[in-house]
């Protein structure tokens, strides 16, 4: 870390004294793919002569080292040096930043964090562009590196470039905002004109970011990796028992598309009436008022459009035992955070999806905790959409349910068939899942093999079969989990819908059981005593053989087996 002050921690620091330890101790992990992690590694503590220190962890999985700070007095930090060297041009597997112009690192920091891979020899990667984490390496005899950070509070994310060489990546962080304008979507963003000569301002003494390596010898085994969760920082609610994980009925995705109603489908009571219907009858246990709700441009969530009232919905979802959740843009919910949580929650709101931050410098940082804090003192649960990938704000603050950070299936709202969303799904679960939960949204009923996928809007389809968009509820974490499609599609394919509204969202324990980076993976979850498996492949066909021994030791039996049936795999126009 280099200071504002040209002090360098790390550079010809002088050592006063050096700990070490083992720990071994057990995590209780609620809203998480297991309910308790055995959480084991050796550390070692180096403290320097002028008030701060590195603190190094060892797991069987990975390591990872972090600064501390003992400081007292405020300071800046002018930037950071974070460079991963291998040694040789390895291959990797990265998303680039989807924004801005190569090389203007600045015009890359406003991004949704949103991208396909490319995997590619390091030497071979787009020198200009930011890479976001996570992130994998390939090194010898086929190990897996995966790079990524934990416990992102009041400080930057770190993004890698392979700008200084063919063989390392280094990082690269976004500057502290010093002017920001109200704009973007539907002035919901803040955009920021000018930046400060430093990423970080630092208070009182603190830990900084971990940096984390996880390296395993097998594909499935980075799948399964708690690490990111185990280097959070424990939970600051002591009351979580109001926390209800769920499925949840969503109106955006599918254009609010109901037929064979008596009423003009939109955004309405009418139409929402509908979907808490749906939501009671297939025991799911929130709808989502996704944007729309609020009037247009003026970023205040207290102005609510005349075709709404909220109150009735809320009373009306309560006799059905249907929670209602509400969208909201960024700069909205920033700017009367207090106000609107105490609003909503007075009136039975159960919670808020916050979306377009679009950003990961400190600023967004701080606001990510300062809502997830609100959020929870007002017993709302929240799903942070718009956003960087998790770093282990679910394990601080459990009310936080979801993240995005997510190449999606809102995606195919727009995205053209060059775009393979197929083969991204059967890699996330080795990269982006391994930080944490992910807000995927899946469930379309309509279907589209290869060569029959198209974009548009308001009857949007998926990539691949039925079947595959059922599997996605094993293996994809998503405590807060969407589905995306129309009721009146879903009433259509009662079979699909019953089994969807039967998977829990939550886990008592996951295992991967084969799997490799971008071609295939197969899940298997346990919720009380019944095993769930799920598993996908990309385009090419395979047999995969799973020992399941284990399994029938135990006595415990599995959920409903769904094949792949034909009436699954085909485009439904």
């Amino acid at each position: 870390l280099t200071l504002s002050t040209g002090e360098v921690w790390g550079d010809k620091a002088r050592l006063s004294k050096s700990n070490t330890r083992n720990v071994k101790n057990t995590i209780t992990s609620p809203f998480y793919r297991k309910d308790k992690i055995e959480d084991e590694y050796a550390e070692l503590v180096l403290t320097f002569s002028n008030q701060w220190s590195v603190e190094f962890r060892a797991y069987n999985d990975g390591v990872a080292y972090r600064f501390v700070s003992q400081r007292k007095k405020p300071f800046t930090v002018q930037s950071e040096e974070a460079v991963y060297n291998f040694g040789k041009d390895v291959t990797a597997t990265v998303p680039y930043v989807n924004a801005g112009k190569d090389g203007d690192y600045e015009s890359q920091f406003m991004n949704s964090f949103e991208n396909t891979y490319i995997t590619d020899k390091l030497s071979q990667l787009n020198k200009g562009r930011l890479i976001f984490l996570p992130l994998v390496v390939e090194v010898d005899g086929g190990k897996k590196v995966c790079i990524t950070e934990a416990d992102l509070e009041s400080y930057p994310g770190l993004y890698l470039t392979n700008a200084k060489g063919n063989s390392s990546l280094s990082g690269v962080l976004a500057p502290y905002p010093k002017k920001a304008e109200q704009g973007g979507h539907n002035m919901l963003q803040m955009q920021v004109t000018e930046r400060e000569a430093y990423i970080a301002k630092v208070n009182a003494p603190r830990t900084f970011p971990w940096r984390v390596a996880i390296i395993t010898a097998a594909d499935k085994e980075l799948a399964d990796s708690d690490m990111i969760y185990k280097l959070a920082s424990p939970s600051r609610v002591p009351d979580i028992s109001w926390v209800k994980p769920g499925k949840v009925a969503w109106d955006w995705w599918n254009d609010w598309n109901v037929d064979g109603v008596d009423f003009v489908s939109g955004i309405n009571n009418d139409t929402y009436n509908y979907y808490i219907d749906f939501a009671s009858a297939n025991g799911l246990e929130y709808i989502i008022l996704d944007e729309g709700w609020a009037v247009n441009l003026q970023a205040d969530l207290m102005q609510v459009v005349k075709e709404i009232n909220i109150k009735e919905l809320v009373d009306y979802a309560a006799k059905k035992n249907v929670g209602i959740i509400l969208w909201a843009g960024y700069q909205a919910f920033n700017r009367d955070m207090e106000n609107v949580c105490r609003h909503y929650s007075q009136i039975g709101v159960k919670g808020f999806k916050v979306d377009f931050m679009d950003r990961d410098d400190q600023e967004i940082v701080e606001f990510d905790y300062r809502a997830a804090a609100t959020c929870a003192k007002y017993n709302l649960i929240l799903d942070l959409h718009g956003m960087y990938k998790p770093a282990g704000l679910n394990r601080t603050y459990p009310n936080v349910l979801n993240f995005e950070g997510v190449h999606g299936l809102e995606q195919l709202k727009w995205s053209p068939a060059s775009v393979d969303q197929v083969k991204y799904d059967v890699t996330i679960p080795f990269i982006r899942q391994v930080a944490g939960p992910l807000d995927y949204t899946q469930g379309a009923m309509r279907n589209a093999s290869r060569g029959n996928y198209y974009p548009r809007n308001s009857e949007p389809m998926s990539q691949g079969t039925r079947c595959r968009q059922l599997a996605t509820y094993v293996v994809f974490h998503s405590p807060f989990n969407m589905l995306c499609d129309t009721p009146s599609n879903y009433m259509r394919e009662a079979e699909s819908l019953d089994f969807i509204a039967a998977i829990p969202t939550v886990w008592d324990e996951s295992i991967t059981l084969d799997g490799k980076v971008g071609e295939y993976i197969v899940t298997a979850r346990r919720h009380g005593k019944t095993w769930y498996i799920g598993g996908m492949t990309d385009w090419d066909a395979r047999d995969i053989t799973v020992d399941l021994s284990f399994f029938l030791k135990r006595e415990e039996p599995f959920g409903n087996l769904i094949q792949r049936w034909c009436k699954c795999s085909s485009h439904r126009s």
